[in-house]
């Protein structure tokens, strides 16, 4: 499985969640945001980083003083694989069923019924039936 295809672990998408915010970074910049926003350790941190450009799902350049990190995922690529996953596993692949579930369940906002409206009608004006 290429780095393009891999589900990220939780740990994963919190590194690549510094790096989509403000790439290319430093290994000890990354550990530091992980310090603030986590609360790991700073040895935890490196090692995530260094773990991560071995296999490729991270990769870094070497800049004047010290590596410079860059995601080689996309943020919008990773939400996509997330959500198939978590489509197949929870519900067979039916996203009308997730739809209903999620409609009956949880009081929407206008807002929100609306931006369902606008999806469903784009994906209407693309489909080629």
């Amino acid at each position: 499985m290429t780095a393009k295809n891999q589900i990220l672990t939780p740990a994963e998408w919190a590194v690549y969640e510094c790096l989509w915010e403000q790439a290319p970074l430093t290994l000890t910049q990354i550990a530091n945001q992980l310090i603030e926003r986590k609360g790991w350790s700073r040895s935890t941190g490196e090692t995530m980083v260094r773990r991560m450009a071995d296999k490729g799902l991270i990769r870094w350049e070497q800049g004047e003083k010290a590596k410079l990190y860059y995601p080689v995922i996309r943020r919008e690529d990773a939400a996509l694989r997330e959500t198939r996953s978590f489509l197949e596993r929870v519900y067979h692949g039916s996203l009308g069923l997730m739809v209903s579930a999620v409609a009956e369940k949880e009081q929407l906002s206008r807002s929100e019924i609306d931006e369902l409206y606008a999806a469903l009608k784009k994906l209407e004006e693309n489909c080629h039936d």
